[in-house]
């Protein structure tokens, strides 16, 4: 860019009258569509252009240019001729191009992109033009201003803003938000207000602007605040632009409210009555107080203690726990321990006064024996458990219990306690005798052992208890149980000898050795399947072979020890799961098809047959044709191959494709075929004359021509083949002096001269040769016109070429061409003339001289202007525009004009 400035400035240093730097200003919004006039260079320079009144004299004609094609040309369009400024197609976003820190640039060249302007707010495109001739050569510095639009939202950095707020703080308290939203817009585009949805009649926002112009909410609070009535508040903050119409963006405000040690614990009730047994055991619960502080954490801790009122006696005689309140009775309760205990106590909470509940202990003094229980066992009993079998019978005793009153001042009854199939009842006719008994059959599986109590009691209240134990015994009444009677199971085939296929699992309710289960294979399992009696293991131990069997179906047992044992039967099937293991199989090798020729475009040629022993999509062939896929192609589905277009045994007479099966298998598996398409030729060309190449052409015949002489020939090739291709030659008409002088072989198509040539036989004999096939069903023919000029020289060209242009009135002749053997004789005979031959070869040299002298001297004299020594007077009549050179296996020969 630099070397093309010099270049432009360097020659134009003698020319500083003209030339001066020039600035020009415009502004435009930015995201205008291409092609919008942001101003023009011509006009506002007040440039003399194209179109205006000094037009004649622009020789050359100004030109605007752009110094270099950098960041800011792209998003311009410079007409060269008008000088005109339009948009380009690359849209000015402002907020993508200008950074916005104070002066800020994106350079490109020569063209740039600015902010370092004097509004901290504006965004510069700078442009350097050329305007050229050089009698007008200057350089102008384009400003162009991208004004900002409204087309940004305000949009806040965290989708959820969390503040936290004490529970004392003050009304008028100010919290800053610390993520405000950002717009990238300026000016009064940018976000100007923030609000609430819902301010719950304690909150409000405002706005503070600091010195760079930033605004920051500020969340105010305007009312009372107490954590333990609302802990939480939840509402959307929304931050509104000054655009027109403004646009907003919002986030979830969640305002916590945190805790301060504001409460105090407190009893629900100021005291408790408590009630005492002289005879409690230590470690018996007495009371349990409980305190409630509404704070939160440390400020809700809370700790019990005793008062400073309470006696040492009363601390030492109940235990309380200082975290729980629990008042536990800790020293054994005699004859001179008071009766009546008063506990003050505290619950403490930090910085609180203590809230106080009294509890009044009420301790009653037991002077009195408690009844006794003894029991007589008739089941059998083991240190206090009695053991019975299940499958007991209904009333099976268990145990005599003599109820009796030490002091024999009271009235003692009894009753049982605890679940079970038991029934405690008088056993008549004696007093204080009970009998325990069962009331329904024992299970074993159900309930092993139940634990019962014999409560007694007196008429003071006073009662004893006796806990007695029953062990159900098992019995081997449980067969083993499948968790599935019928056990689905599947493995992939060509699996490894012992391969895994299951472990079966029965269970037995019953306990021991009759709950111990052994697995068995049935009788109609085959050889090579496995089962491990003690773990269930099932497995196979041969490979197993989806296209040979698929579905296995067999049973097994679950036998346990019990005696007798008891078993159940499961039945197990197996799926093969098939594994591409098989590729695809053509049914043979090789394929061969006969075609003829000419045959229609994706006509059937042949059906490709081919299986694959897989299943699924294993099992689905795809075919495809490797060669020659731009002319065949194959239906996958039902394999018939076609061609795309009509095939030409004389282009291309046989094909060999190659077709390839692919299976759906993961990998895939393959294998190919040989396609062998052989055309049948039809007779669809007739033969193809190649000489004579045009029927205006001409041979000089002299009369001296010995009979017998061969004069030309007419060569003709068939693109067929076999008889299709045989040609024979034919004159199917003659005009001339005496035009049976001349004969064609059928075979070769040499013309010979047949008779002397006389005086009267001068002249152009014109001879329309008929060459024809032998194809079948209707041999094809083509004629050529083949022109004899007898004479001893040509004197008059332009004469014969006219005659050659007449129609000629030929009389056609249908005979069909015999190509026969000539006999060995006649060969013989022209051997036998062979000296004559040479002696008049040698005199046809002479005459060909002395004529060619002649005719060199006559144009020398004539000297026409339009001399025609080059033009060549044969007038070529292509018979057939398409002639493949292969094909000529005798090269044609070559007759000058003469």
């Amino acid at each position: 860019h630099l070397l093309l400035f010099l270049l432009f400035v360097g020659p134009f240093n003698c020319f500083a009258s003209y030339s001066r730097a020039t600035e020009l200003f415009y502004s435009l919004n930015e995201g205008l569509p291409a092609g919008v006039l942001i101003g023009s260079l011509a006009r506002d320079l007040r440039l003399p252009t194209a179109g205006g009144q000094h037009a004649a004299s622009l020789q050359p004609p100004l030109s605007f240019t752009l110094a270099s094609h950098g960041l800011g040309g792209q998003y311009v369009q410079l007409d060269n001729r008008s000088g005109e400024l339009h948009t380009s197609a690359v849209e000015i976003d402002r907020e993508a191009l200008c950074v916005e820190s104070s002066g800020a640039t994106i350079l490109g060249g020569s063209a740039a992109v600015s902010s370092s302007s004097p509004s901290p707010e504006s965004c510069l495109l700078l442009l350097d033009v050329l305007v050229l001739p050089q009698e007008y050569f200057r350089l102008v510095k384009v400003k162009i201003a991208i004004r900002d639009v409204n087309d940004n939202a305000p949009r806040f950095p965290v989708p959820h803003i969390r503040l936290s707020v004490p529970e004392n703080a003050p009304v008028n308290t100010r919290l800053a938000i610390e993520h405000p939203a950002l717009d990238p817009d300026v000016g009064s585009n940018g976000v100007q207000t923030y609000r609430l949805r819902d301010n719950y009649g304690v909150f409000t926002l405002d706005v503070e602007e600091n010195e760079n112009g930033e605004r920051t909410p500020y969340l105010i609070v305007m009312g009372a605040l107490d954590r333990e009535t609302q802990d939480e508040y939840v509402t959307v903050i929304v931050a509104e632009d000054g655009g027109t119409p403004p646009l907003v963006g919002s986030a979830t405000l969640t305002i916590g409210i945190s805790d301060i040690n504001d409460n105090c614990p407190q009893f629900n009730d100021s005291q408790l009555n408590v009630t005492l047994y002289g005879n409690s055991s230590l470690g018996t619960h007495v009371a349990t107080v409980h305190a409630v502080d509404m704070d939160l954490g440390s400020n809700a801790q809370i700790t019990y203690s005793y008062s400073q009122k309470v006696p040492q006696l009363s601390r030492d005689l109940f235990h309380l726990n200082e975290s729980t309140g629990v008042i536990t009775l800790s020293t054994k309760v005699d004859g001179d321990t008071p009766r009546l205990h008063r506990l003050i106590i505290l619950g403490n909470g930090p910085g609180c006064i203590p809230a106080v509940i009294t509890v009044l202990v009420t301790i009653i003094k037991v002077m009195m024996r408690p009844p006794e229980v003894v029991p007589r066992f008739i089941a059998n009993e083991v240190e206090g458990v009695v053991y019975l079998k299940e499958l007991e019978p209904i009333n099976t005793p268990i145990a005599f219990f003599t109820i009796k009153d030490p002091d024999e001042k009271y009235k003692v009854s009894c009753h049982l306690d605890g679940d079970g199939p038991f029934r405690l009842s008088p056993y008549k006719p004696y007093n204080n005798e009970y009998l325990l008994e069962t009331t329904k059959p024992l299970d074993f599986e159900t309930q092993q052992l139940y634990e019962i109590s014999i409560i007694a009691w007196n008429s003071e209240g006073f009662h004893v208890k006796k806990v007695v134990k029953v062990q159900v015994l098992d019995d081997n009444d449980n067969s083993p149980v499948f968790s599935e009677q019928l056990i689905e199971l599947s493995i992939e085939e060509n699996n490894v000898p012992n391969a895994f296929l299951a472990k079966l699992h029965a269970t037995d309710a019953d306990s021991g050795e009759r709950g111990q289960v052994s697995y068995f294979l049935g009788p109609d399992a085959p050889s090579y399947f496995a089962l491990d009696k003690t773990t269930g293991v099932l497995t196979v131990s041969t490979q197993l072979d989806r296209e040979e069997k698929e579905k296995y179906r067999y049973t097994v047992k679950a036998v346990d020890s019990g005696f007798p044992p008891r078993e159940s039967i499961a039945t197990v099937t197996i799926t093969v799961l098939d594994k591409n293991d098989n590729s695809p199989r053509f049914i043979n090798k090789d394929f061969s098809f006969f075609v003829p020729e000419n045959f229609p475009g994706f006509g059937e040629i042949g059906v490709i047959s081919v299986t694959d022993a897989d299943a699924g999509q294993n099992g689905w062939v795809a075919l495809s044709v490797l060669n020659g896929s731009d002319i065949f192609v194959i239906d996958t589905g039902k394999g018939v191959l076609r061609a795309k277009v009509s095939l030409d045994r004389e282009q291309q007479s046989s094909y060999v494709l190659w077709i390839e099966a692919v299976d759906g298998g993961d990998p895939a598996l393959s294998s190919t075929a040989k396609i062998t398409i052989l055309l049948l030729d039809i007779n669809d060309n007739p033969p193809l004359v190649l000489f004579p190449q045009s029927n205006m052409s001409y041979l000089l015949v002299l009369p001296s021509t010995l009979p017998g002489s061969p004069i030309t020939e007419v060569y003709a090739v068939d693109k067929d083949t076999g008889m299709n291709a045989v040609i024979a030659y034919s004159i199917i008409g003659r005009r001339g002096p005496r035009p049976e002088s001349f004969r064609i072989d059928p075979k070769t198509g040499n013309i010979t001269l047949e008779e002397s040539l006389m005086q009267n036989d001068y002249g152009l004999y014109r001879l329309l040769v008929k060459v024809s096939d032998h194809g079948y069903p209707e041999p094809l023919h083509s004629t050529v016109m083949v022109n004899l000029f007898v004479n001893d020289t040509v004197s008059n060209e332009s004469y014969i070429e006219s005659l050659l242009r007449k129609e000629p009135d030929i009389s056609v002749e249908e005979k069909q061409p015999q190509i026969s053997i000539e006999p060995t004789h006649k060969k013989m005979e022209s051997a036998s003339c062979m000296p004559t031959l040479v002696a008049l070869s040698i005199i046809s040299l002479g005459s060909i001289a002395l004529v060619t002298g002649m005719g060199i001297y006559i144009c020398l004299r004539k000297g026409k202007k339009h001399h025609r020594a080059n033009e060549n007077l044969e007038v070529q009549i292509p018979l057939n525009g398409r002639i493949n050179l292969h094909m000529l296996e005798k090269k044609p020969m070559e007759i000058s004009n003469i």
